[in-house]
C-alpha cells in the first residue's frame, strides 16, 4: 500500500498504476453535480473560482454534519459518471485528479491519460468509514446546497484505489 501526501508532485503520478491500493493525506475538496455546475458557470463567465483547481482533487461526495468530536459526518462517494461531463475540462485546467465511485467515460479516462493525471475509486458504503478519516472539515463555496456544497477535507490516511492512471489503463477493464 503505498502512502501518498498532497500535492503529488510529477514522479507520484507517473509511478501510480490502476489497482495501486493507497491511503491518502491532505487537502481534497468536494463538489458534486450541483456544485460541479456552479463552477462551470464561474468559469464561463470568466471569473475566478472559490478553490485553485492546480494538483487540487475533488471527491465526488457530499458530506454529512459532524457529529460531536468529530470533524466530518459520513462522507461516502457518489457515482462518478455522473461528473463526466465536467471532469475532462477540469483536468485541462490543471486538476490533479478525482476521487468517487465507479466507471467514468472513455473521454474522461483519455484526459486523466492525456494530462497524466489519476482517478481514485473509494468504497461505496464505507461513508462513515471516511468520515473517521476526516480530520477538518471547512465550507468554501455554495452553503445554500447545504451537504453538496464545496467543503475543503483535511484527510489522513483516506485508503482508496487506483481507478484510472496516466498511461489509461483501468481497473475496470
Amino acid at each position: 500500500m503505498k502512502k501518498l501526501t498532497l500535492p503529488l508532485c510529477e514522479k507520484d503520478y507517473a509511478e501510480l498504476r490502476a489497482g495501486d491500493s493507497v491511503l491518502l493525506s491532505g487537502d481534497i475538496y468536494t463538489a458534486r453535480d450541483c456544485a460541479h455546475k456552479r463552477i462551470f458557470a464561474l468559469l464561463d463567465r470568466g471569473e475566478p473560482l472559490p478553490f485553485d483547481l492546480n494538483d487540487s482533487f475533488i471527491y465526488y461526495a457530499g458530506p454529512c454534519p459532524a457529529p460531536a468530536g468529530k470533524a466530518c459526518g459520513s462522507v461516502g462517494p457518489t457515482t462518478s459518471a455522473r461528473m463526466n461531463s465536467f471532469a475532462p475540462r477540469l483536468l485541462g485546467l490543471g486538476l490533479g485528479g478525482m476521487i468517487g465511485k465507479g466507471e467514468m467515460s472513455e473521454e474522461t479516462q483519455r484526459a486523466i491519460a492525456e494530462h497524466q493525471r489519476v482517478y481514485f475509486a473509494a468504497i461505496g458504503g464505507a461513508g462513515a468509514f471516511y468520515g473517521n478519516a476526516v480530520q477538518k472539515s471547512e465550507l468554501v463555496a455554495f452553503p445554500d446546497l447545504l451537504s453538496e456544497a464545496v467543503y475543503k477535507l483535511t484527510v489522513k490516511d483516506f485508503p482508496l484505489v487506483v481507478a484510472y492512471d496516466g498511461l489509461g489503463n483501468s481497473i475496470y477493464q
